[in-house]
């Protein structure tokens, strides 16, 4: 007998603080045919209070730990690699931003040894650097998969939270589904669908904002304004030149720009 059952349709809903809320304004775009929500300033401001709170146990928590977060990232990104690629996504991307997401797995216990350890100095103290993660991290993100991967690993990799403003809202939000089922604690990313320009100003002028990444600001008239904006509270601003290659080895520089080495001199016994 032929079947009259339709198909359930997927709204992608913005993901704040481990749940995928509707935007508070009820607004919704399409794109390719698939409702998405159209996040407010209110909805960044959740996302910032979201982030903001699940900041400290996150850093808190063992760089090896936060490895195997990372790790489980990529088992469950391979276990939906058909479905990232159903949405258009093209084959080696989808395997990229995996082996991406692996590869910054493994630099969770390793990077504090590359950007801190002990400094000569001359007289009985010892000397030492170590990173720490700069806070909460709004973040433009590129339209890509991998391009959304190489800016939200680096930053959590490292102790910090994020809000992501996302450019690619169904692999965005499927991405997010990701999370959502590999330990990745509510709140620790937050990714939010819609106009950049209406909510990006939101984050760059947010006092509990510590840090901004422009990665998928295009428009430099946007870019300089948001870093005006981010000026007034001594944000960090990484703002990279244009025509990034996301499949190039990312080197340390995307860990370290979301870092803050702490020096601390100790005496030594005798």
């Amino acid at each position: 007998m032929p079947s009259n059952r339709l198909a359930v349709r997927k709204t992608y809903k913005l993901y704040v603080g481990g749940k995928f809320p509707r935007s508070e304004s009820g607004r919704t775009y399409l794109v390719d045919g698939d409702n998405v929500a159209l996040a407010s300033r209110k909805d960044a401001r959740d996302a910032v209070v979201a982030a903001r709170a699940a900041q400290p146990k996150w850093s808190a928590a063992t760089a090896y730990n936060r490895g195997q977060v990372l790790y489980r990232v990529a088992e469950m990104l391979e276990a939906r690699r058909a479905e990232f690629v159903s949405l258009g996504v093209p084959t080696a991307e989808v395997d990229a931003a995996i082996d991406r997401w692996v590869w910054y797995a493994g630099w969770s216990d390793k990077i504090a040894q590359v950007a801190g350890g002990a400094n000569p100095v001359a007289g009985p103290y010892f000397n030492l650097s170590a990173p720490e993660p700069t806070g909460v991290v709004g973040v433009v993100a590129p339209a890509s998969l991998l391009g959304l991967t190489s800016v939200i690993a680096p930053a959590i990799v490292t102790g910090n939270t994020v809000v992501v403003v996302a450019a690619l809202p169904q692999a965005a939000i499927t991405l997010a589904e990701v999370f959502a089922t590999s330990d990745v604690p509510g709140g620790v990313v937050n990714v939010l669908t819609g106009n950049a320009a209406e909510i990006a100003p939101w984050l760059a002028s947010h006092d509990d904002v510590n840090a901004l990444d422009l990665s998928g600001v295009d428009d430099d008239d946007l870019a300089t304004e948001l870093e005006r904006a981010a000026a007034g509270t001594l944000k960090r601003v990484v703002r990279p030149v244009s025509g990034v290659d996301y499949t190039d080895d990312p080197g340390t520089g995307p860990m370290t720009a979301l870092l803050e080495i702490k020096t601390v001199w100790h005496p030594k016994g005798f």
